[in-house]
């Protein structure tokens, strides 16, 4: 007869675990401080990374000022947890459903959401994401954006990044997509950004330096956020990063035209109006559509349009070299004519470009040679180009 393990009780995998024994720290009463945080908020979720706990607190804003005193002390509490080398605690703090006093003091403007406790900088928030403070030693950002999703967007943004720096650009990249974020796994890292006096230090690879949700959250978490937490993590991207001096920023916006484009459109009006947007499209008219939604938004924030890049134009057999246009061909190039806009180039659909970005090497490093680099490249130059002419005039 064979012996059978007796069924594993769910509780008792370290996850799980862990996430129990969070739940009764934070409900339990603190030595000294007379309170426990769950009397103040509730718990919104746990994810543990690389042994980190990070956990997320739903309060109001009055209760944020009686938790706070208290966090540090729940946070080693939890970094105590077998299994675990450390916590930090996010608070999200709600708006009131009923009105102020008449009386009361005005909150202080721009302050908003801070998804990432980084420490003691907290008090200066709003004053630190005031537009005319964010990324003071960056010359310009450039937004590589598209009205929908799955055109090839994030692969551009990475490839024109790198072939930036390749050609001596001091460049950054910020992975702006929060639900959907791609940096990671197509720059080849899975490195936790390391906090120095409350600011992050962004990753770097491929001699740029780098920022992604990705890099903060397990690559399997879901972000179950609303607009207001991800404006949020925007704006702490944008004013606690430590990005230091750079000649350009690249933005991999989310697709579609909604929230997150406008806030950073408005937030760094400045910065895009020295550097520019590139809108990705693929040539089927569908996709033509959301891109002209994507150029027209960008027009009305006043953002220079750099161009369109007509992705996916064609794909050639990698054996006998015949060119198939799967998705129509020179849709991109005829609707930047008619819309008054740079054409920037055709990016063919290739098998390599797919595989050097799931292996973590943009195909512009990994085979500059291939037709798909050579595309790249013109690209990464015609905006290099771009950016000295706007630097020039600047200057004058």
């Amino acid at each position: 007869m064979t012996d059978h393990p007796p069924p594993t009780d769910p509780s008792d995998t370290p996850s799980v675990s862990a996430e129990k024994r969070i739940s009764e720290i934070l409900g339990s009463e603190q030595a000294g401080l007379g309170s426990n945080v769950l009397a103040f908020a509730s718990l919104e979720g746990v994810s543990v990374r690389d042994g980190h706990a990070h956990v997320s607190l739903a309060t109001s804003r009055d209760n944020v000022s009686r938790v706070e005193p208290i966090r540090p002390h729940v946070e080693a509490e939890i970094a105590r947890i077998p299994g675990l080398t450390g916590a930090t605690i996010s608070l999200t703090a709600h708006r009131a459903t009923t009105p102020p006093p008449a009386n009361a003091p005005s909150a202080p403007a721009g302050g908003g959401h801070r998804p990432f406790n980084l420490g003691g900088q907290s008090r200066n928030a709003a004053s630190r994401h005031a537009p005319e403070t964010l990324l003071p030693g960056v010359k310009a950002v450039v937004a590589v954006a598209s009205g929908k999703g799955g055109v090839g967007k994030s692969t551009t943004a990475v490839n024109l990044a790198a072939g930036l720096a390749k050609q001596g650009v001091r460049t950054g990249l910020l992975d702006a997509d929060i639900y959907g974020p791609s940096l990671p796994r197509m720059l080849g890292k899975n490195a936790r950004p390391e906090v120095v006096d409350g600011r992050i230090i962004p990753i770097e690879a491929w001699g740029l330096k780098s920022m992604s949700i990705g890099y903060l959250v397990d690559e399997h978490q879901a972000m179950i956020w609303r607009g207001p937490m991800v404006m949020g993590a925007l704006t702490q991207f944008l004013g606690e990063v430590d990005w230091g001096e750079l000649d350009v920023l690249v933005i991999d916006m989310p697709p579609g035209t909604g929230d997150a484009q406008l806030t950073l459109a408005q937030k760094l009006g400045a910065k895009m109006a020295k550097g520019g947007a590139v809108i990705v499209s693929t040539p089927q008219d569908i996709a033509l559509l959301d891109a002209r939604r994507g150029v027209s938004m960008f027009e009305r924030m006043e953002t220079p349009i750099l161009g369109v890049v007509e992705n996916m134009s064609y794909f050639c057999c990698p054996n006998c070299n015949h060119r198939t246009e799967l998705f129509g061909h020179g849709g991109a190039q005829e609707e930047a004519k008619r819309l008054g806009v740079p054409f920037l180039g055709e990016i063919p659909l290739l098998a390599d470009i797919r595989a050097s970005g799931d292996d973590g090497t943009p195909i512009i490093l990994s085979a500059p040679d291939s037709e798909a680099a050579r595309a790249y490249t013109a690209l990464a130059s015609t905006i290099a180009a771009a950016l000295a002419t706007s630097d020039e005039k600047a200057s004058s």
